[in-house]
């Protein structure tokens, strides 16, 4: 059936009136950011075809997008970046993401409905769902949002280092990736505390280690 109202028409009923669905994209993969979106939309919306971010087509999700900026009533876009990523651990970084999605509306909403995060310290009425953005139209809404604002972003970063084909697999880890990133060792975006590349690394200090002691006893 796809995501509906429900939790929405629900937080209603307890007097909320600004209500803002909250998803985010990328959290597993190797490189690149973790981006947030908060969004805030019309009592009674009509989106067809929305569903969780993963089931659409890449046409899809274009799509859909153009239409949730054309109807929501608010709308924040945050991101955590791989410094932040590798300093905080991906839960942490994941949840400041969420936090400046959702500093970025005004005015400020009064409800959250999150896809199974805690926000731990912010003072708001949250109410995390699990598998939400298949659940909920507004944290559906939010997932699109997410989704393809970090993928338009990973196809920037695509041009900045087309050694790793960023563009194909958006710094997710798939087969190709993982021999780009053995053939040339992690870039500026890749997120170091992440073991396949944290293990690339290591096995370049083995591999620099070795030489050099080679060149010693030569």
């Amino acid at each position: 059936m796809g995501p509906t109202e429900e939790f929405e028409r629900a937080a209603r009923l307890c007097g909320y009136r600004r209500i803002a669905g909250i998803d985010e994209a990328g959290r597993g993969p190797l490189a690149g950011p973790v981006v947030a979106a908060a969004v805030v939309l019309p009592t009674r919306c009509r989106l067809s075809g929305i569903d969780d971010s993963k089931q659409l087509s890449e046409g899809q999700r274009d799509r859909l997008y153009a239409a949730i900026l054309e109807q929501a009533v608010g709308m924040g876009i945050g991101s955590a970046n791989v410094g932040e990523i590798d300093r905080l651990n991906i839960l942490e970084a994941t949840r400041l993401a969420m936090r400046r999605a959702v500093d970025q509306l005004t005015p400020p909403p009064d409800h959250l409905l999150i896809d199974a995060v805690t926000l731990p310290g912010i003072r708001i009425s949250v109410r995390p769902i699990v598998k939400g953005d298949s659940l909920s139209l507004s944290i559906a809404a939010a997932s699109i949002i997410a989704k393809v604002t970090r993928d338009r972003l990973m196809a920037k970063y695509h041009e900045m280092f087309p050694e790793y084909d960023f563009l194909s697999h958006k710094g997710y880890c798939t087969t190709g990736h993982l021999q780009r990133l053995a053939r040339h060792g992690p870039c500026s975006i890749h997120r170091r505390t992440f073991m396949p590349v944290h293990e690339v690394i290591i096995a370049a200090k083995r591999e620099s280690a070795r030489r050099m002691l080679s060149t010693l006893f030569e």
